[in-house]
């Protein structure tokens, strides 16, 4: 459990950037943190795994203050993704990337080897096994720092924007991957501005602005709230606008998965054909 209570944190030059912040995700809780640049999803993020400790406040994650143990001690659990994969990738081909962190935690080599041919084919960079992960494009980069993270099987992952760069495709096998951990009990947390991504998962969605929470909710409820949506400059998920001006034919209004939307459109033209 990530358990955050009343943080606040300052960068050198005296610029506040969370104000006052308290939140709780649960074990198995998949939650989206949304909100504009500079809003503080990042940095509250940081803390979950002690990058950053809080100027005040205290964050605790599975009962344990990040501020009375290191990133080390924490990292074996928690498992983070960087937006930029060229903040953490480092090695020179892509299976020694992925493998780092095993030979790290003390995986025997039979374990290494097998996450390590999992992770590449789960993220189908088979390909690039042996291949400079910096020779790669940037999506691919991406996949190569999730990869090397998923390998060792974290209880809590942390993925700041981790749709971009990617296709249609990749984001699918990403969201079918997500819901595979959230059945394992995997706490899953996203940092992003894929309006449409999170509207597909309907996780528990965080808005922020300006270092605060200014809403948190059920997805559903939270991506057709026009006034959060407009405080936290997130814009009316594709769906969720359509059937804001069905709404005046009769349709619900807080519609934002498409599956839904269809069997909705599609009952409404079998009612008029009767």
């Amino acid at each position: 459990m990530i358990m955050i209570e009343g943080i606040s944190f300052t960068y050198p030059g005296n610029v506040q950037a969370l104000r006052n912040v308290s939140l709780t995700v649960k074990d198995g809780e998949f939650v989206a943190i949304m909100g504009q640049n500079g809003a503080g999803k990042t940095t509250l993020v940081k803390h979950f795994n002690g990058l950053l400790k809080p100027s005040s406040g205290s964050v605790r994650i599975d009962g344990v203050d990040t501020t009375k143990t290191t990133i080390a001690g924490l990292s074996r659990n928690v498992g983070f993704v960087f937006q930029n994969p060229d903040h953490q990738l480092f090695s020179e081909t892509v299976k020694q990337e992925i493998g780092f962190a095993l030979k790290n935690f003390g995986f025997d080599e039979e374990t290494i080897q097998k996450q390590i041919t999992w992770a590449l084919n789960l993220l189908s960079l088979t390909q690039y096994r042996e291949t400079s992960p910096f020779m790669l494009s940037g999506g691919e980069r991406k996949r190569v720092a999730l990869a090397s993270v998923l390998a060792w099987d974290p209880k809590i992952l942390i993925l700041d924007e981790p749709t971009i760069g990617q296709d249609h495709e990749q984001k699918e096998i990403l969201h079918q991957f997500i819901v595979q951990l959230q059945t394992q009990g995997k706490t899953i947390v996203i940092v992003t501005h894929d309006v449409e991504f999170v509207a597909e998962c309907n996780p528990r969605v965080v808005l922020m602005k300006e270092g605060r929470i200014v809403a948190d909710g059920e997805g559903k409820e939270i991506l057709t709230n026009l006034d959060a949506l407009a405080r936290s400059s997130i814009v009316l998920p594709q769906v969720a606008q359509i059937f804001t001006q069905l709404s005046a034919l009769g349709f619900p209004k807080n519609v934002i998965d498409i599956y839904e939307a269809k069997d909705l459109l599609l009952n409404a033209w079998e009612k008029r054909q009767t």
